[in-house]
């Protein structure tokens, strides 16, 4: 083979290399392999943390994986940070993972046992293993685990205000408050964690949870704290299926009132994926950058477990109001 054939075999070599190191810098959608869902996106430190749930049949989902990333496109994996060999009053899954560091420990909240209740077409009383559940707490020393069981029973077993005990999130506030969101079946619960995180402080009126639930809430709630406002997010629609979207409302109080402003996350024209729901958001350290973290289901894609995790850039309007998420196979990468 002549030089010349060699120098342009050589460059076509490179320019497809080049090419498809440049294919895969832009699509950083999903943000790892594997089905997971209900993701919560956290920084510790100089390190961003994604915690969700291991998105298979309810006998399947067993346990939690991390994942972590320094430049939110190469991401570690986690292996079992939690599972049922920890948690021993589990016994049909747990999901919708949220965690907070206090003092030197991670606090890992999570679904179990998808809890039901007398009354309701899902409650059989014939079968046991949604009798007992609700939220549970697990502790570690980092931030990858492994987690522990912290109470050896759920924080929350009982339906307040009708909300199924699912579906928690937990906010420190300012002034050191930690506020605890929660509630399915289209109720929102608000509770004020004891500084151990073993209870709950009873409102002025004695209850340990007020409801506030705003319009159009199903499950999923999440907050977070810019420019003195709160912008209390929540999940819409049905998780199963293309209706399934997020929602926002804004207020001065971490405690609301909150009135739905408007969608800011749903399915959309294209190709791209359907059922987009059950997210976090992340603030860049430092910076007015915001990340929404969620799942959604590709297409094609003929199973309802089928969900992926990814990551779009959040906007703000001058009014503070937030703009519509575009979905996007290209992610927010290191920008």
């Amino acid at each position: 083979m002549c030089f010349r054939s060699l120098t342009l075999l050589a460059c076509l070599l490179f320019s497809c290399y080049t090419f498809a190191q440049e294919l895969h810098s832009e699509q950083n959608n999903p943000i790892f392999e594997g089905w997971y869902a209900d993701p919560e996106g956290v920084v510790f430190g100089d390190t961003y943390w994604v915690y969700p749930t291991f998105s298979d049949d309810y006998d399947m989902q067993l346990h939690f994986d991390a994942f972590s990333s320094k430049d939110l496109v190469n991401w570690e994996k986690h292996e079992r940070i939690l599972d049922t060999t920890q948690i021993k009053w589990l016994r049909q899954a747990l999901w919708a993972p949220s965690i907070i560091k206090k003092d030197s420990k991670y606090y890992l909240f999570f679904g179990a046992n998808d809890i039901q209740r007398p009354g309701r077409n899902s409650y059989d009383p014939n079968n046991d293993i949604n009798h007992y559940g609700g939220i549970g707490v697990a502790v570690a020393d980092s931030p990858g685990g492994p987690f522990q069981d912290y109470l050896g029973k759920p924080l929350i077993s009982d339906f307040y205000n009708d909300a199924q005990p699912i579906d928690q999130f937990a906010f420190k506030d300012t002034d050191g408050t930690y506020y605890f969101f929660y509630g399915g079946w289209s109720h929102c619960n608000l509770g004020r964690l004891h500084s151990d995180f073993t209870g709950f402080v009873p409102w002025e009126d004695g209850n340990l949870f007020k409801e506030i639930t705003p319009e159009g809430y199903v499950e999923g709630p999440f907050m977070f704290l810019r420019n003195d406002i709160y912008y209390f997010m929540w999940s819409e629609g049905n998780w199963t299926d293309g209706s399934y979207k997020v929602a926002y409302s804004m207020s001065d109080k971490p405690t609301g009132p909150y009135k739905r402003i408007g969608t800011v996350l749903e399915s959309q024209e294209g190709d791209i994926a359907t059922g987009a729901g059950h997210h976090s958001v992340i603030n860049k350290p430092g910076t007015d950058e915001w990340i929404m973290v969620y799942h959604r289901r590709p297409i094609p894609n003929m199973d309802r477990d089928h969900r992926v995790t990814c990551m779009d850039k959040m906007e703000f309007n001058a009014d503070g109001t937030i703009k519509p998420v575009k979905m996007t196979f290209e992610g927010v990468g290191t920008h």
